[in-house]
């Protein structure tokens, strides 16, 4: 029905892949990829961090050439990517035009196509025609006052003259997101929409993408985003041929579905495994018997037990044939997420504030106490003073007014929004250093299931976003804190990690303290205590 209803461009709006293979540096990052997205489709892509979900809209969107494969296109294409295409000294304004180019263009073809008509030139019939249609599919007479609806629904900047530099990175981000929600493509691929959105932004985004009736392509850690729009889920995680996966029947499905073929995935191997091992011990028995009868005791039936040794030894070649023969060809499945054992403080508090305000940036006079095992979800817009709290607690930042006391001896770690730079230093090299720094034992960088050990030994500074996520993760946890301060956690988290993270979060003995937006994350703390503010 719906397709009765849209213009003939958004009709036909559509981006396919087939078979799509991309490699960097010889380790391959998409292998065999299928992915359509047709009018009315809002396909999420899901995968571990590293996995190629920011590679694969590059090449839906034809900035990245796969090394094998078709990508098809059709209709004008939205990018939200994780870059700002302009520079500091562009102003907000420079950056909606940019964002409307599509939009002014057709706009002005439209009205010289006008022109020609009333001047009766050869063609101009033609040219009107398909200028009118396009400018109708974009709704272009109309996409100034959405974008304007949508700059202030996500509470970005509407100031034209103002420039991007004086800007936060999030406030960027919600211009360009205003404007590509206003823009009217036919085609709208989105990597991690939802970063520095607060509630009423995620409530517009999603209320947004429902209404879209041109064809989404949707990368998100936010789980109730993918719940409440995606039609199909593309998952790009291992799996046991080692080929992505297509799911249809939208995001509830897809876990249902991943979670039942990863059980199948977990049996088959072990199952295989077992087997390998029993060939094994059998082989190691026919050897020792091989052994046993090759050298008897001396001084008497030598002749008995030498004539064993043919059918000993034709029995060892037999079980070596099988144990080569048998292969297990399922792969071992991915290493979930393993959280350290945290210390426990005994102490009658481990963190207390006590009417703190930092100026400008947390307005509201902030009490709080935190005991061992404490709970705390920090709430509020942004601009509310969240991240400046979490920064003030751990004692990155001196309030205004007020006092922060901790108890004696205790180790406060923070997750903060942003990721330090580390340089060519590995992420093992790192979190040794700070797990020594501590002094208290724990798991070694490979056991907690955060990395893998390509990316463990790699430079940070050649790591993806979200691996320096996990790295950073990583390096809160090697620090042994009694108190977990962790600001949006689940930014650039894929959505197995996040929920993997929040059950673990829910039963450590550390004090834990969430600053976020994230809606599901909300809903599986609800019964956490609340700030808000």
């Amino acid at each position: 029905m719906w397709s009765q209803l849209q213009p003939a461009p958004m009709r036909a709006a559509h981006v396919r892949a087939s078979d799509v293979h991309l490699s960097f540096g010889g380790r391959p990052v998409l292998a065999g990829v299928d992915l359509v997205a047709a009018a009315g489709d809002r396909v999420a892509v899901v995968g571990e961090n590293g996995r190629g979900k920011t590679s694969l809209l590059r090449v839906l969107a034809g900035d990245l050439p796969a090394d094998r494969g078709e990508v098809r296109r059709a209709g004008s294409i939205g990018v939200a990517d994780q870059q700002i295409p302009l520079g500091s000294g562009d102003t907000v304004g420079d950056l909606i035009d940019l964002e409307l180019a599509a939009v002014r263009d057709v706009l002005a073809r439209l009205e010289r196509a006008t022109d020609a008509l009333a001047g009766s030139r050869p063609g101009a019939d033609d040219a009107y025609a398909t200028a009118l249609a396009e400018a109708e599919a974009l709704d272009a007479w109309d996409a100034d006052r959405r974008v304007e609806v949508s700059l202030a629904a996500l509470h970005a900047v509407d100031d034209r003259t103002r420039p991007l530099g004086t800007l936060s990175v999030g406030q960027r981000h919600r211009v360009r997101l205003a404007c590509l929600l206003g823009a009217g493509h036919a085609v709208l691929l989105l990597d991690e929409p939802t970063n520095h959105l607060d509630a009423g932004g995620l409530a517009h985004l999603t209320e947004r993408l429902r209404a879209h009736l041109g064809a989404v392509v949707l990368v998100s850690h936010d789980r109730a985003l993918l719940a409440d729009v995606a039609t199909a889920v593309v998952d790009l995680d291992p799996s046991s041929d080692g080929r992505p996966r297509v799911y249809g029947g939208g995001y509830p499905a897809y876990l249902e579905a991943r979670r039942a073929e990863r059980a199948r995935w977990e049996s088959l191997h072990a199952e295989q495994v077992a087997e390998r091992q029993r060939l094994a011990d059998d082989l190691s028995a026919a050897q020792n018997r091989l052994q046993d009868g090759w050298r008897p005791a001396k001084g008497h039936g030598k002749h008995a037990r030498a004539t064993r040794a043919p059918g000993l030894v034709r029995a060892v070649h037999r079980r070596q044939e099988e144990l080569a023969a048998h292969v297990v060809e399922v792969p071992p499945p991915p290493a979930r997420f393993t959280m350290p054992e945290l210390p426990e403080h005994h102490g009658a508090f481990l963190l207390r504030a006590d009417r703190v305000t930092v100026t400008g940036r947390l307005a509201r006079p902030v009490d709080l106490a935190l005991g061992s095992g404490g709970r705390l979800v920090v709430t509020g817009p942004n601009g509310a003073g969240k991240s400046t709290l979490l920064a003030v607690l751990g004692g990155g930042l001196e309030p205004t007014a007020g006092t922060i006391t901790r108890g004696r001896a205790v180790r406060v770690g923070r997750l903060g929004q942003e990721s330090d730079p580390h340089g060519r230093r590995t992420a093992t090299e790192l979190y040794d250093e700070q797990l020594a720094r501590s002094g208290v034992p724990g798991p070694g960088l490979d056991e907690l299931g955060l990395l893998d050990g390509y990316d463990s030994r790699r430079p940070v500074a050649e790591l993806s976003v979200g691996a320096r996520r996990r790295l950073d993760l990583a390096l809160v946890l090697a620090s042994r804190p009694h108190v977990l301060l962790l600001d949006e956690p689940t930014n650039h988290l894929s959505a197995a990690l996040v929920d993997e993270l929040t059950t673990a979060l829910g039963s450590t003995p550390a004090a834990v303290v969430i600053a976020t937006h994230d809606r599901q994350l909300l809903r599986d703390t609800e019964f956490w205590p609340r700030l808000a503010l």
